[in-house]
């Protein structure tokens, strides 16, 4: 028999709740949260289980990848059964998950993210998390969370490197604000893990930091955002924080003239 945290007398998220930060009432904003993960690769999967930890009840997955036994040293959920079985990360992600919270609602969505089912998959959504290791898909996301004005964060891993930037759309910079356009792609293919490798511990520290962020929005706590792009390189233990500001002229093709040319395909 299971028993409840609160049967043992052990509210199980009072150490959130005792941070100043959070306190009960963001912890309560926590906890009723609906978020979209896209992608659940090396960043998605700590964050994810990051995110499940810290209470949100509510998780849309979307990804259309399985397992391999490449994944096994930097993404977390998955082992060496889902790598032999090349089981879809969605559903080895809801199982895994679904042990650490039995009351999570988690609705796994086997697929990639197109402009034609965005609106679906985001649909009700509160916060949209970037898990992706492509970059169409982020500017894709962009499109959309601008034009519907949903708050979303961005990140990216490589190598031993990461980035992260929180966006309030109408708030904050966008992410054209910061990257106007999209790496080629010869750029982007010569940029994959597959090629120039990646560290674990990258993703599972840029996913800690999104996941931060995440919780700030979740909360309520908006006013803690970082309204920096924060680039990480921990082999060398190099942190830059890079200001994103909106260009009060409204010279960005998406938040400023409101152009969505990805969303648009």
């Amino acid at each position: 028999m299971m028993l409840e945290p609160e049967s043992l007398n052990l509210p199980r998220y009072q150490r959130q709740e005792l941070f100043p930060g959070l306190g009960r009432s963001g912890q309560r904003g926590i906890l009723n949260a609906r978020v979209l993960i896209v992608g659940l690769g090396g960043v998605g999967s700590w964050l994810s289980e990051l995110l499940v930890r810290a209470g949100v009840s509510m998780l849309r997955l979307v990804d259309d990848d399985t397992v391999d036994w490449t994944n096994i040293a930097r993404q977390a959920m998955y082992d060496e059964l889902d790598a032999a079985e090349h089981s879809p990360k969605v559903y080895s992600a809801a199982e895994y998950l679904g042990r650490i919270n039995h009351n999570l609602d988690i609705e796994p969505k086997q697929t990639h993210l197109y402009e034609d089912n965005i609106a679906r998959l985001a649909d009700g959504m509160d916060l949209i998390l970037d898990g992706t290791s492509d970059w169409s898909s982020r500017f894709l996301i962009n499109d959309y969370a601008v034009k519907m004005d949903i708050p979303w964060v961005f990140a990216s891993a490589v190598r031993d490197e990461g980035q992260v930037l929180p966006i309030l759309p109408g708030k904050t910079a966008c992410l054209r604000c910061v990257f106007e356009t999209p790496p080629t792609p010869e750029e982007e293919k010569s940029e994959k893990a597959s090629r120039v490798g990646i560290l674990g511990t990258a993703v599972a520290a840029v996913a800690a930091m999104e996941a931060n962020e995440a919780l700030k929005i979740l909360a309520g706590r908006t006013e803690a955002l970082s309204p920096y792009l924060t680039k990480l390189d921990l082999w060398s233990n190099q942190v830059r924080q890079i200001p994103a500001v909106r260009d009060p002229k409204n010279t960005c093709p998406c938040c400023g003239q409101r152009r969505f040319d990805f969303l648009e395909g």
